[in-house]
């Protein structure tokens, strides 16, 4: 999944599906496998190949759920949207710290969107290539297992959440198209109960992107 940010040539990824990456491509539609396109190859309609991956350089000294966020830079002309409303926007600063002491008025609730498993159990895999959402809610922010870098939302049937694939894909802050974070991980192996989101609200993650759209 792929978020475009700016100058129809960013896309920003959990850092480890950038990581040793030799080259890659987007596909640009919420039915990959049966849309207009060359899957999984190069070329095509509705494809746009990668010009670099970039890897956030804190990934490399520090445990990679606490730095995980990545680059994909699209070789020109990208892809250009007519309504500067589909294009994502970073957070302010430390944003969605407000969401531990008055979490009560505030939106709490998230929109993930990927291209990951629909399902997935010790018997059955479900794993169509189309793009989903769906509306996590917050569970934990600054403390306890996600520390003061990502949040933990809940992945269960009732609300959905995100599975093995959707790593990268953005998750919006309620029904706004600020990136709250990035699907990082999940905490087992059915994708149940609750994932990861590496935040975008802190200074060194926000500040290396925004180095992109400078």
């Amino acid at each position: 999944m792929s978020l475009e940010l700016h100058l129809e040539l960013l896309s920003r990824r959990a850092s480890f599906c950038t990581e040793g990456a030799s080259g890659g491509r987007i596909y640009f539609e919420s039915d990959v496998e049966n849309g207009d396109n060359s899957y999984p190859f190069a070329g095509g309609n509705n494809t746009v190949e990668a010009a670099s991956m970039e890897l956030y350089p804190e990934y490399l000294n520090l445990p990679w759920f606490m730095a995980d966020v990545g680059v994909v830079i699209l070789e020109a002309p990208g892809v250009d949207w007519l309504d500067p409303g589909d294009y994502g926007v970073l957070p302010e600063l430390n944003q969605f710290d407000v969401l531990k002491t008055k979490r009560g008025k505030q939106i709490t609730d998230f929109t993930a969107v990927g291209y990951g498993l629909q399902r997935i159990n010790p018997v059955f895999v479900e794993a169509e290539k189309v793009r989903m959402r769906s509306n996590p809610s917050l569970i934990q922010i600054n403390g306890g297992l996600v520390g003061d870098f990502s949040l933990l939302l809940t992945n269960n049937a009732s609300t959905g959440g995100t599975c093995f694939g959707d790593s990268g894909g953005p998750n919006f802050y309620g029904d706004t198209m600020v990136v709250a974070g990035v699907t990082s991980f999940g905490m087992n192996g059915n994708c149940a109960g609750t994932g990861g989101v590496f935040r975008m609200d802190r200074a060194g993650p926000l500040a290396w992107v925004s180095s992109f759209l400078n």
